[in-house]
C-alpha cells in the first residue's frame, strides 16, 4: 500500500517506516509539522528542521508546514491539510506513525485518516518496549538523545548516541524511576543520526546544551550528510 509516514526524525517514526517497508508497504512521502510549542502533545519538537536532511538521506519527498497554535485541534487541522495534499500529489492510501502506547495520539490518527478515507499502519504499537529498543540497535540504528524530561534522565543523556550499554543502564534506570523505556511518554526524545533507510549518515558538527535543572534539550546548530564509510 502506498503510504506516507508522520515523521519527526526520531527513532519511532523512522523505525516505523523502516518496519513498514518490510511489510510490502511502500511510503512515498513524509509529512513534518513543526509545532509551535514544546508542550505539543501531540507533535515532536526539538530540531525537527534537520529533518530534511533526513528525507534527503532517504531520497524520499517530504511535505512540511508549521503549527502555529499550541491547540491539539489547530495541530489536527494542519496535518489533514497536508494529508490531502500527499493524497492529491502522491495518490497515498494510508499513513503510518510510530505510536506505541499513546492512545491520545492514535485515537486522532486514527479519526483525521477515517476522515480522508486513509488506512492507518501502526507497526510499532503495543510492542513489548524493551524488544523494541534492543530491536532498534540490532537492526543498526542509530540516534541521540535531543531532550530529556523526567525523573532518571539528567543532563548527562544529552546529545548521547545510544549504545548496547547505555541500553543496559537505561533499562535499569527506568525500572527504579518508572519511566517508560521507549520514552513514549515524553521522557525523552531523539533524533537519528544513521540507519539502514539512510543513504548517507547525518553528521552533527554543531550543538548547543540548554538545560534548566530538570530537563534539557540539545540544539542542533549545523550538520549535513556525509558518505557512509
Amino acid at each position: 500500500m502506498n503510504l506516507a509516514a508522520l515523521f519527526s526524525g526520531g527513532k519511532d517514526s523512522t523505525y516505523s517506516i523502516y518496519k513498514a517497508r518490510q511489510m510490502g508497504h511502500e511510503v512515498s512521502c513524509l509529512v513534518t509539522i513543526m509545532p509551535h510549542s514544546p508542550e505539543s502533545h501531540l507533535l515532536h519538537h526539538p530540531n525537527i528542521r534537520h529533518t530534511s536532511l533526513q528525507a534527503e538521506s532517504m531520497g524520499i519527498p517530504q511535505i512540511v508546514s508549521t503549527a502555529d497554535s499550541e491547540n491539539t485541534g489547530d495541530e489536527l487541522e494542519v496535518l489533514r491539510a497536508l494529508l490531502t495534499e500527499a493524497k492529491a500529489k502522491y495518490g497515498i492510501r494510508g499513513i503510518v506513525h510510530g505510536g506505541i502506547l499513546s492512545e491520545f495520539q492514535k485515537g486522532r490518527f486514527e479519526s483525521l485518516a477515517n476522515d480522508l478515507g486513509l488506512q492507518v499502519v501502526a507497526p510499532l504499537w503495543k510492542m513489548d518496549q524493551r524488544q523494541y529498543m534492543h530491536d532498534l540497535l540490532n537492526s543498526g540504528f542509530e540516534f541521540v538523545i535531543s531532550s530529556v524530561s523526567c525523573d532518571g534522565l539528567d543532563e548527562s543523556w544529552l546529545g548521547k548516541k545510544i549504545t548496547n550499554d547505555d541500553l543496559e543502564k537505561l533499562e535499569s534506570l527506568s525500572e527504579k524511576y518508572k519511566f517508560n523505556l521507549s520514552f513514549e511518554g515524553g521522557e525523552a526524545e531523539t533524533f537519528v543520526t544513521n540507519c539502514p533507510l539512510f543513504k548517507k549518515l547525518i553528521e552533527i558538527s554543531e550543538s548547543t546544551r540548554l538545560w534548566d535543572g530538570c530537563r534539557g534539550t540539545i540544539e542542533i546548530l549545523q550538520a549535513g550528510i556525509m558518505d557512509q564509510c
